[in-house]
Formats: structure tokens, sequence, C-alpha cells
């Protein structure tokens, strides 16, 4: 678990196809990586990845092919800045919000504007994560953990201050970026416990009759 609260800014050196899918080799650049061991987990861009080597200047990590579809990470070049945390502890500040490090699906910057001191970003969310956004509702962009202050459809707004822009990768945002979007997991939970006895049942493979019949849209 992670708080959405990024702690140093990295940078990615390598990409290198392994059987399938991708090792990756990071710069963690100010990340004090003292306490990490093999195996513990580290946030790339809110994606949680697994340290499977480390080196004097960063660490080597394993990205499978259900992340590489779910997520920009193989977008990325070398040379690439990305967001860093570590996974909290016990003892960690929760100063963002609960984060899983598990990808929901990938939004698109559609706006930048100056807003005093602050850049308003409008980001579009996939359709289907649209009904987990809510007004001053917390959402991670990138592993950021971030507050949202607009919504219209599948449209989000953020007002990002100067220390949040000077300690992450928004700063280099423009329209057309596309980045790693996790919603609330309240949300997600909420939606599951919703469904009471229905969770059971199967997801049918499409709409059909008794699907229509069941909300309404066939009279008999």
């Amino acid at each position: 678990m992670f708080t959405g609260i990024i702690e140093a800014i990295g940078t990615l050196r390598s990409l290198s196809p392994k059987g399938g899918d991708l090792r990756i080799q990071l710069d963690t650049g100010g990340l004090d990586l003292s306490d990490v061991r093999l195996g513990d987990s580290i946030a790339v861009n809110g994606i949680c990845l697994t340290v499977v080597e480390l080196t004097g200047s960063g660490f080597w990590a394993d990205v499978s092919r259900e992340t590489l579809g779910h997520t920009i990470l193989g977008e990325l070049k070398p040379g690439s800045r990305v967001n860093l945390e570590k996974a909290l502890t016990p003892t960690t500040r929760l100063g963002g919000h609960l984060v899983s490090g598990h990808v929901d699906g990938v939004g698109e910057v559609v706006g930048r504007e100056d807003n005093a001191r602050a850049i308003q970003f409008r980001i579009r969310a996939p359709r289907e994560l649209a009904r987990y956004i809510a007004l001053k509702g917390s959402i991670t962009v990138d592993g950021t953990s971030l507050t949202v202050n607009g919504v219209n459809g599948a449209e989000f707004e953020l007002t990002i201050v100067p220390h949040t822009l000077a300690q992450t990768i928004m700063a280099d945002y423009r329209p057309g970026r596309r980045v790693n979007l996790e919603v609330d997991l309240l949300a997600r939970y909420l939606e599951r416990l919703l469904q009471g006895e229905r969770a059971a049942d199967p997801r049918p493979a499409g709409i059909t009759e008794g699907f229509l019949a069941e909300h309404g849209y066939l009279n008999h």
C-alpha cells in the first residue's frame, strides 16, 4: 500500500524485453534505498513494482504483460522522468489516501491553464471509471494523491499547487499526455457491496433478454 505522496522523481534508464514481458532499470534520484530489500514494493508512476535487483543508484523490476496492457509504462522511453514512492509502513503519515498501486486505467490530459500560482489540469478518464470520480474525492494520477476539484462527465479537474508541481512530474504534463489513473479504493468496494447477493452471479457475456427484462426494458 502507498499514500500517493511522492517521495522522489526518478529516471527510467532502460527497458529490456525478457520472455515476452519487460525488465526495467530505474535511477531513483534522491529516494533513500537504505531500507529497501529485494522483494520490496516501490510505486513507479503509481504502478506497484517489485524490486528484483538493487544497483548503486536504483533498482531493476520486472513488468508483466498485464501491467503493460493497463498502464503507460510500455510507452515510456529511456530518460523519462517518473514519480517514486516506497510502500508505507505502520508509522508512515497518511498524508494522501490509501493507494494500492494497481492502476485502473489510462487517462489523457486534455487541458492545462494557469490559475494564479497553481496550474489547472483537465483530465479525461476512461468511460468505465467515470462513476468512481466524485467532486472533492480522491484520485491517483501517476501515483500522486490528488483532490478532484471539478467533474464533467468522464472529465475531471485538478488544481496543482507549486509544491506538488516541483515534487512530481506534473509540471511536464501537456494536453495529449497519457497518465495512469487509480480510483479511490473505497468507491470500488462500495460498488461491490451494493451489488449484494448479485455479486456472486457471473457477469453476462453481453446484454441479454433477461438483463433487459430485469431492468424494465421489456414488457411481457
